[in-house]
């Protein structure tokens, strides 16, 4: 079978396994943490709880993640997911991310996602409150109209990069590595290092040439690597 890889997310996650994952990727919540957590997958159905569900604490502490953490994101694999998803809300919400975090060049294809008119964030009232209290700084001309205060921005709603490092192994390889699939298949084999290419490829959803080469990069060093 000729191997390919994901490039759409999974089926819509159960309210307890989204907030678990949000929880491990360094989102505080009260909930047992997925500790493993897929970083992209999980911002982009957070986005969706947001978007779509009107989840608006989520969708808070999810922009307030992003302010702090983005430099982390593999962009090119959360450009991939939010392309794919079928919600205009959703892919309205990360076109204005980017907007917001234009200095970080790697965001800017999110931009396209989206090109229809700016969408409400309530579903009524939104350019009544605007009225009243002005507009989200974060999202002024951008896809996303949101009032101010409605989205509350608190960095003590989600872990420092110093502690996030020391909790999440993808987190940490993309600070050893940068924010790329070679970090993503790095953290697959250091769980499990006896997969086949094909299959590291597939958990880290990226092509099989950049499995293949990292692979071999990693087996290397172990066995290089003095055995206590």
């Amino acid at each position: 079978m000729a191997f390919s890889r994901a490039t759409a997310l999974e089926p819509t996650l159960a309210p307890d396994e989204l907030t678990a994952r949000m929880v491990g990727i360094g989102m505080k919540f009260a909930a047992v943490p997925r500790i493993d957590a897929d970083l992209e997958g999980t911002l982009v159905h957070a986005s969706a709880a947001g978007m779509i569900d009107g989840d608006l604490r989520a969708l808070a502490v999810l922009t307030t993640w992003l302010g702090v953490h983005h430099a982390h994101v593999n962009a090119d694999r959360l450009v991939r997911l939010v392309y794919a998803h079928p919600s205009e809300r959703v892919r309205a919400y990360f076109a204005a991310i980017a907007t917001w975090l234009k200095k970080d060049r790697r965001l800017a294809r999110l931009a396209g996602a989206y090109a229809g008119a700016p969408i409400e964030l309530l579903p009524t009232g939104t350019a009544f409150q605007i009225g009243r209290r002005g507009e989200d700084p974060r999202f002024v001309d951008s896809p996303l109209r949101a009032p101010s205060g409605t989205l509350r921005d608190r960095p003590a709603d989600v872990l420092s990069p110093d502690l996030l490092v020391r909790r999440h192994a993808g987190y940490r390889n993309r600070v050893l590595m940068g924010p790329s699939f070679r970090a993503d298949v790095w953290t697959v084999l250091e769980k499990t290092p006896g997969l086949s290419v094909a299959d590291v490829a597939r958990r880290a959803s990226c092509s099989f040439a950049t499995a293949w080469q990292a692979v071999q990069d990693f087996h290397l060093l172990r066995a290089a690597t003095p055995r206590r």
